[in-house]
């Protein structure tokens, strides 16, 4: 799993059956202090069963667990799911760009907390 944001939604008119009726959002990985040998795809294209909007931080989830997430457990053309909305996290040494904590910034308090 990873922490991201969601950066927007996409539509597609002709896909495989097995994308038919999924919501389809771009996500920009939140963490990128990752190893730079580290193979990274981002943004990533995930399934949302959660209703997850434009801006918001989400929990992202691979492979089979993100498979079940969306109520199966074979081979389907979906690699990624949002699992979670995140509402706020304690993490202190978070980048400012993650939101979180006295980082956090919103419209009423623009230069953070």
């Amino acid at each position: 799993m990873f922490l991201g944001k969601v950066v927007g939604e996409l539509w597609a008119t002709r896909k495989v059956a097995d994308l038919e009726g999924k919501r389809l959002l771009v996500i920009e990985a939140l963490d990128e202090r990752r190893d730079p040998a580290a193979p990274k795809v981002t943004p990533v294209i995930a399934a949302d069963p959660i209703g997850a909007g434009v801006g918001e931080r989400v929990i992202v989830a691979f492979g089979k667990a993100a498979r079940v997430a969306l109520g199966g457990d074979g081979d389907y053309a979906y690699e990624a799911a949002v699992v979670g909305i995140v509402d706020d996290a304690n993490v202190p040494d978070a980048p400012a760009s993650w939101g979180f904590g006295e980082h956090a910034q919103d419209d009423n308090n623009p230069g953070g907390a």
